[in-house]
């Protein structure tokens, strides 16, 4: 058991058992993960109502970790992500029904020319990691990279199962989202989210900024990934299967959508608002309901490839249909990240919220502590 740091943020009284969660994943967490440093945060209607955070942001407890505090978020990511392309589908420049070559022409190599957008974002394009190992600095080298997932042919028959790509998906539509908006991204994400709206969120971290990143404890144990084949081989196992140097400098500037983002907890809480709130952020369109309704709805549902659970997946989003991790809201989208943080929009309650921490767990999704959060929340509620 751990000491209780203080607490401290904002919190309503009709949500005080959430506080109490919070507070309790410090000193009594369940499975002995009690937290190193945390942030909790809730949006309602758009509108921001719950912001907690605590603890530390290094493992030796020397430095706080504070509203300011940056987290490597890893997948939760993702959920960005798919916002990125959905206003790329809002814009006109991209269609989820239509082949990702018709934009991108190189990818269409190695039978890989029917893959439609929906297809790539909802990880049915066959492409979880490199089907011949890779040495792991490549993953810093986005030509090569690209080049090497072009020519690959895919790892399954496109459109028959899904596959989560931890990696290469963040390659994939970072690519075509530049190709058809003219910037990485990183940079709109900057000019069209971050700054307009105030929200503390990086794909790319610049130098100046690397003070503020906390220090993760990493899990002491291996996620189970259930049988091991080759194509979970790929995704996870092989040496090049994730770029080296995480936490690096070189690491934390590179741009990687699906894997490393840096956020605080209020900065994904609010810019998954449009999922919540019918497509509007601080009262501005984003997504309109046709585009929203794409981009949320189920595209594939059933056993996946490599992760071992059976997922509905939208257009780049975690459904929590049959997963039952953000809420009891079947509508709920949302994503998880490696060592336990998430981030989700539940429609049905205006509902979007955002959990970090920096002492990791091996749990692939549903992370003990953040679960703890979400049931007190929704009891409140």
């Amino acid at each position: 058991m751990t000491d209780l740091p203080d607490i401290h943020g904002v919190c309503p009284d009709r949500f005080t058992t959430v506080r109490d969660a919070f507070a309790a994943n410090f000193t009594d967490a369940p499975e002995g993960l009690d937290e190193q440093g945390a942030r909790f945060s809730v949006c309602i209607g758009g509108e921001p109502v719950i912001d907690l955070w605590g603890g530390h942001a290094d493992p030796a407890r020397t430095e706080p970790f504070t509203d300011a505090t940056l987290t490597p978020v890893f997948s939760t990511g993702k959920a960005v992500m798919a916002l990125m392309i959905a206003t790329c589908v809002e814009r006109g420049l991209l269609a989820y029904e239509v082949p990702v070559a018709a934009y991108w022409p190189d990818f269409g190599q190695a039978g890989k020319d029917g893959i439609t957008v929906g297809q790539l974002m909802s990880h049915q394009a066959g492409l979880s990691g490199f089907s011949e190992a890779a040495d792991p600095t490549i993953w810093f080298d986005r030509e090569a990279v690209l080049a090497r997932l072009c020519a690959q042919a895919p790892m399954w028959p496109p459109g028959t199962a899904s596959g989560y790509h931890p990696i290469t998906i963040g390659y994939l539509a970072g690519e075509l989202f530049r190709l058809v908006d003219g910037r990485t991204m990183g940079t709109a994400l900057a000019g069209d989210f971050a700054d307009p709206f105030d929200l503390d969120l990086w794909i790319g971290l610049p130098g100046s900024e690397h003070d503020r990143v906390a220090r993760m404890r990493k899990p002491t144990a291996a996620p189970d990934l259930g049988t091991i084949d080759a194509i979970k081989t790929a995704a996870f196992l092989d040496r090049g299967s994730a770029p080296g140097g995480r936490g690096s400098s070189d690491w934390r500037q590179m741009e990687i959508p699906s894997a490393n983002m840096h956020a605080t907890a209020a900065g994904l809480a609010r810019v998954l608002t449009p999922f919540a709130t019918g497509g509007l952020l601080d009262g501005q369109t984003i997504l309109s309901p046709a585009v929203l309704a794409q981009a949320t709805r189920e595209r594939i549902h059933g056993p996946d490839k490599v992760l071992p659970f059976t997922i509905s997946w939208a257009a780049g989003l975690m459904r929590n249909a049959g997963l039952d991790v953000f809420g009891p809201n079947p509508g709920t989208v949302g994503h998880c990240g490696w060592g336990g943080s998430c981030a989700f929009a539940d429609p049905a309650t205006g509902i979007s919220a955002a959990y970090v921490m920096t002492r990791q767990s091996p749990h692939l999704l549903g992370d003990p502590r953040a679960l703890r959060l979400v049931e007190a929340l929704y009891a409140a509620i």
